[in-house]
């Protein structure tokens, strides 16, 4: 593994507007050397970069790797999500095409969803266990599942090859 980037952690959470104040409980619950993937896209720029900054604080007291969403740098970021730049880069993925084409442009590791329901999406099609591997199947980078997750889900996916999981949810109840 190149040694540009930190080590990929196999537990994320991606923030979202909707965790409100169970934010900042889904941060402490998260694992030493997980992930965060800061979205909060709706914010006005200002807002973002505070909240972004709140987040960092505690990301590097708690050992947790923060990515950004967006197009907008910000101070403390590990790498970035969806988008080119410095340190480790993810991808959202939700078919064998796009899977490809992340890998074409240098992704580390990929999240490919939604492999079950999501409060996230609902009612939007699933891939489920089978088309998830066989997304995913042969892949030379990282696979992240995202979508519906939980540690008990993932383990249903291990056979598969996954590397680890993303959630919102997860890390709130």
């Amino acid at each position: 593994m190149p040694t540009r980037h930190p080590p990929i952690p196999r537990l994320w959470l991606m923030t979202d507007p909707r965790l409100g104040d169970s934010l900042w409980t889904a941060l402490e619950r998260l694992p030493r050397g997980s992930g965060v993937i800061f979205r909060h896209y709706q914010l006005p720029i200002a807002k973002r970069r505070a909240l972004f900054a709140h987040i960092a604080k505690i990301a590097r007291r708690r050992g947790l790797v923060l990515l950004r969403a967006g197009a907008e740098p910000m101070r403390g970021e590990r790498g970035t999500h969806g988008r080119r730049g410095r340190g480790l880069t993810t991808w959202p993925v939700h078919s064998r095409r796009e899977a490809i084409a992340a890998i074409r442009v240098g992704a580390d590791a990929l999240l490919v969803s939604p492999v079950f329901p999501t409060r996230s999406h609902p009612g939007a099609p699933v891939l489920g266990p089978v088309r998830f591997g066989l997304l995913v199947r042969g892949l030379e980078v990282p696979i992240i599942a995202l979508g519906g997750m939980d540690a008990r889900k993932a383990r249903r996916l291990k056979a598969l090859g996954i590397h680890g999981w993303a959630a919102i949810d997860a890390w709130t109840r």
